[in-house]
């Protein structure tokens, strides 16, 4: 591997923790699901299917078993008959086409008999502490016909159907971390297989993606009976698991500070590696050149009706030719080829096609970058204020933290239009317009950069060495800013450098940064504040899954 220097610094919280670009982020190899299965194929996992008790109705359920060095996962699916006027993406909804639970370990008769009673009513339910997600997930109705019937009659689906929908169903939600008696993160967050963010949850859809490639050759066969084929292997790896992600994921950027600092920052100190090298090897520029022609076929596949979506395509397309015609003049043979190529894609590319270069930069370097996602985790929640931090350097952290917010008149209605608060009907977040809804009363403290300017505001008449806890004891609505404030010492990237509460965030952005850390591909917005993605699309099966497929799967192959 080429050698590098380390002197590119991290790129500057100012430039990257804009919701614009946040909102550009790719996958990389850094994301949650290649983590997972390099670690899987690396290690030898194994996979077993101990049952599939589904009827000629497509009802009941089947265990898929996946075993690591020193413990087993099971994911419990069970399979309902789901009548169409019920089928709902929404966070309402009280049925599923298939509901999921994984366990941990190997379950037993009475473990499923008591998971039937739970699983499928989801929120209604209860799991335990040997469950370690809950999800459900509906069926994309029109391709799931399709698919079944062409097998039936022993055919091939459309691959352009396929290339079009990407899934054959899509989960609603996939809750972990001790929601509805689930197992809390401290339980498992010491496991070398979980160490890395949302490993249980990746681990569950990656086996969901599994069940529904069974379960629809199982009705396929129910259907056609003897005329019935199996579902092509190129066509069924083409298929992912989509997913309808909405507002209840947009605050967790916002409140878990460290947590996402750690995700941004190791991102930036791959990238800055990267950047630094000075010379790349011949192979290294292959596999970039390799992954970038896998990119275009994955960007030419991406579609998306909503028009901030089909904006963003139109410059990533631009961006992708404009890059090629770089190359040919700007090879990558020459001197810190990396750097250069970053340095010009900031100012002749998009942001989306800026952060393309981000992800694509990083893929020659497996042994440079790889081992960073044991950084990524954020185990130690028991950050204390520093009661006696004098004023004047708690009023630093602020300039440092929020100096680009304490300007901004936040009496202006277009400055604080809308405020967060939770849904009484189903406790999950919500974004309301401030002066057409009553929801000021109940607003949830996710405008960070609003109450770091009130905080600095009432900070001003404090003599400079006073202890920050006196301060406090006056003004105990700041406790939050102030912890967040002193938090920014370890955690710079974890400031979103936007406005949360203005008249025109769009809180898709925020959605999509986090999920381009899970790995998904093909983001397409239905509106602001919930996005459709695909997850896994492209991945080995289980039976598949070796070093040499493990991690590029994410990058489509040319079609022979």
């Amino acid at each position: 591997m080429s050698a590098a220097a380390q002197s590119i610094p991290r790129r500057a919280p100012a430039q990257v923790m804009r919701l614009s670009r946040l909102g550009s982020f790719h996958q990389c190899r850094l994301s949650f699901m290649r983590i997972l299965t390099r670690r899987m194929a690396g290690e030898g996992w194994t996979f077993t299917r101990p049952e599939f008790q589904i009827d000629d109705q497509g009802v009941g359920h089947a265990v898929y078993s996946a075993t690591g060095p020193e413990r087993s996962y099971s994911l419990v699916a069970f399979a309902h008959d789901l009548p169409d006027e019920q089928r709902s993406d929404r966070v309402i909804a009280e049925a599923w086409d298939a509901t999921f639970a994984l366990f941990d370990g190997v379950p037993t008769s009475e473990d499923i008999a008591r998971l039937s009673r739970n699983v499928p009513l989801q929120e209604a339910g209860r799991v335990s502490e040997s469950e370690l997600t809950l999800s459900r997930a509906n069926r994309s109705v029109r391709l799931w016909d399709h698919v079944v019937a062409r097998l039936a009659s022993g055919q091939q689906p459309d691959p352009e159907m396929i290339d079009s929908v990407g899934y054959l169903m899509r989960t609603t939600a996939v809750y972990g971390s001790g929601k509805f008696g689930a197992a809390d993160r401290e339980r498992i967050a010491d496991r070398p297989e979980m160490q890395a963010p949302f490993q249980a949850e990746m681990l569950t859809v990656y086996l969901i993606r599994t069940f529904v490639r069974d379960l629809v050759t199982h009705m396929a066969r129910v259907t056609g009976g003897a005329a019935a084929v199996p579902l092509d292997p190129g066509l069924a790896r083409q298929l992912g698991i989509g997913n309808s992600t909405g507002l209840g994921m947009a605050p967790f950027i916002v409140n878990h500070p460290v947590l996402f600092n750690n995700w941004i920052m190791v991102r930036e100190e791959a990238l800055a590696r990267v950047r630094s090298i000075e010379t790349a090897q011949a192979d290294e520029i292959d596999v970039f050149l390799d992954r970038l022609s896998r990119t275009e076929i994955s960007v030419a596949r991406w579609t998306s009706a909503h028009p901030l979506q089909i904006e963003k395509l139109a410059h990533l397309r631009a961006d992708l030719v404009t890059l090629r015609h770089h190359l040919k003049d700007a090879p990558l043979q020459g001197p810190s080829p990396w750097e250069r190529l970053v340095v010009w894609s900031e100012t002749a590319l998009s942001e989306e096609g800026q952060e393309l270069i981000v992800s694509l930069i990083l893929e020659p370097y497996a042994a440079l970058v790889d081992g960073l996602s044991h950084c990524m985790a954020d185990d130690d929640h028991a950050f204390a204020i520093d009661g006696a931090m004098p004023v004047d350097q708690a009023r630093s952290l602020l300039r440092r933290a929020f100096g680009w917010a304490l300007n901004i008149d936040w009496t202006a209605r277009e400055n604080c239009a809308r405020a967060w608060y939770v849904s009484e009907e189903k406790l999950e977040p919500r974004l309301g317009e401030r002066f057409d809804e009553p929801v000021a009363p109940y607003e949830q403290p996710l405008a960070p950069a609003r109450d770091a300017a009130q905080a600095f505001a009432d900070l001003a008449d404090w003599p400079d060495d006073t202890p920050i806890a006196a301060f406090l004891t006056d003004h105990p609505e700041h406790r939050h800013t102030l912890r967040r404030a002193q938090l920014f010492r370890r955690a710079p990237y974890g400031e979103i450098r936007d406005n949360t509460i203005g008249a025109s965030v769009l809180p898709i952005d925020m959605l999509r940064a986090k999920l381009s850390f899970f790995g998904a591909t093909h983001f397409d917005p239905r509106s602001d504040r919930w996005v459709r993605i695909c997850m896994y699309a492209g991945a080995p099966y289980p039976e598949d899954l070796r070093p040499e497929t493990a991690d590029a799967w994410v990058y489509p192959e040319a079609p022979p």
